[in-house]
C-alpha cells in the first residue's frame, strides 16, 4: 500500500488504533439490544433470550480471499473487505433461518497497513450490517494482531427467536428446490477483476458484477421467511450451486435435479461478461461461489416465500443409488470452490 498518505498502524499504539475503530462500529447500547457489554473488558456479554445461540465464523485472508491490487487495476478498499466480511458471515446465520445479533472481529495487520484502510474496514463492516438489513446486529468486540498479511476473521452470533433451525439435512423427495438471491454474478465479477480489462473500460453493468464479488448482497430477509414458511432444508451458496447442492443432497440422502430452463435467467444476467471474456455464463451460475444466495427446499403444496424462485426438484434415491445432483436428469460435475484444491 505504498504511496498512501495515511500513517501506518505501526505508528499508533493498540489503544490509539482501537480509538479510531470503535466509533465507526457504533458499539453502544442503542445499536443492538443483544450486546449487554461491548468492547473494554476481557470479553463481551451477549444476551440469548431463547436459551440458544446460533454461531458461525469465517476468515478472509489477503491474496487468498481478496487482493489489495487486482490484475485489472482495481485496488480493494478496506470498505470492500469489511462489507464482504459482514456479508458472508451474516449469510451463514441467515441459512439457518436465524437473524444475526452480534459479531466479534479479529484483525491481523502488517505494520505498514495504512490507518485509513483499517478505518475504512470498520466503516464497511457497519455499512454491511446496516445496508443488508441486519439492524439488530452490532460488533461487540474483537482482537488486533500483527502478521505478514491482512487477515479478517469474524464470528457472528444469532437467534432463532424461539423457532426451529432449518438444517441442510431435511430435504424430502417431492420437495421443490428454490433459490433466493443470485448465482454466478460474483464469479463473473471475479473473472473481470482477474482479467486484463481495466476497470475504467467496463460499462456500468460489468462494474456492478465486480461489486457483487467485492460486496456481496445476501438476501437476509429470506432465511427467517423460509423457516416460517416451512422450508425443509436450507444452506448458504458460498461455493457454487453444484457443490453446495451436493452437500445438501448428501446430508439429506436424496437426489437433486436442477431445471436448466429455470437457471436461464441467471445465466442471462452474466452473459455480457461471458461474451467479453470468452467464458461460459452457465458455468458461472452452476459453479461460481460467493453470491451467498440461499438454496432451500419446500413441500410442494406451499407457496414459496417472497424472494425465492423454483429451480429444480428433490427426488428419492433408487436402489444402489447415492446422493447426487443432476441437470435435467443428467449427471453434473460438482465444480465450485474448494479451499484446498489445486
Amino acid at each position: 500500500m505504498a504511496g498512501d498518505a495515511s500513517p501506518a498502524v505501526a505508528a499508533l499504539s493498540e489503544a490509539e488504533l482501537l480509538s479510531r475503530i470503535f466509533p465507526r462500529l457504533a458499539v453502544d447500547a442503542t445499536h443492538s439490544a443483544a450486546t449487554l457489554l461491548g468492547p473494554g473488558d476481557d470479553a463481551a456479554i451477549i444476551s440469548a433470550p431463547d436459551a440458544r445461540t446460533v454461531i458461525s465464523i469465517d476468515t478472509q485472508v489477503q491474496d487468498q480471499d481478496f487482493r489489495l491490487a487486482w490484475p485489472n487495476g482495481y485496488r480493494s478498499t478496506g470498505f470492500d473487505v469489511g462489507w464482504k466480511a459482514a456479508a458472508q458471515n451474516l449469510s451463514d446465520i441467515n441459512a439457518m433461518g436465524a437473524r444475526a445479533t452480534s459479531m466479534v472481529v479479529s484483525l491481523t495487520l502488517p505494520p505498514d497497513t495504512p490507518v485509513t484502510w483499517v478505518e475504512d474496514l470498520a466503516d464497511g463492516l457497519t455499512a454491511g450490517i446496516r445496508g443488508l438489513g441486519a439492524d439488530g446486529c452490532s460488533v461487540a468486540g474483537g482482537d488486533l494482531g500483527r502478521g505478514r498479511e491482512i487477515s479478517v476473521t469474524v464470528a457472528v452470533l444469532g437467534t432463532l427467536d424461539g423457532g426451529p433451525p432449518v438444517l441442510r439435512s431435511g430435504a424430502q423427495p417431492g420437495d421443490v428446490l428454490a433459490l433466493a438471491g443470485t448465482a454466478g454474478q460474483a464469479a463473473a465479477g471475479l473473472a473481470l477483476l482477474e482479467s486484463g480489462v481495466p476497470m475504467e473500460q467496463l460499462d456500468d453493468g460489468l462494474r456492478n458484477l465486480t461489486e457483487r464479488q467485492r460486496r456481496p448482497v445476501p438476501p437476509l430477509q429470506a432465511g427467517p421467511a423460509a423457516r416460517k414458511a416451512g422450508a425443509t432444508a436450507m444452506l448458504d451458496v458460498s461455493d457454487g450451486l453444484l457443490r453446495d447442492g451436493r452437500r445438501m443432497a448428501l446430508a439429506s440422502h436424496v437426489a437433486m435435479d436442477l431445471d436448466p430452463d429455470r437457471l436461464g435467467p441467471l445465466a442471462a444476467g452474466v452473459e455480457p461478461a461471458a461474451r467479453l471474456l470468452g467464458r461460459n455464463a452457465m458455468e458461472w451460475v452452476l459453479s461460481g461461489g460467493e453470491d451467498h444466495g440461499l438454496l432451500a427446499t419446500f413441500p410442494p403444496d406451499i407457496q414459496l416465500p417472497p424472494g425465492f424462485t423454483a429451480i429444480g426438484s428433490i427426488q428419492a434415491l433408487g436402489i444402489d443409488e447415492g446422493p447426487r445432483v443432476t441437470i435435467a436428469g443428467r449427471a453434473a460435475d460438482t465444480g465450485g470452490w474448494d479451499h484446498f484444491a489445486d
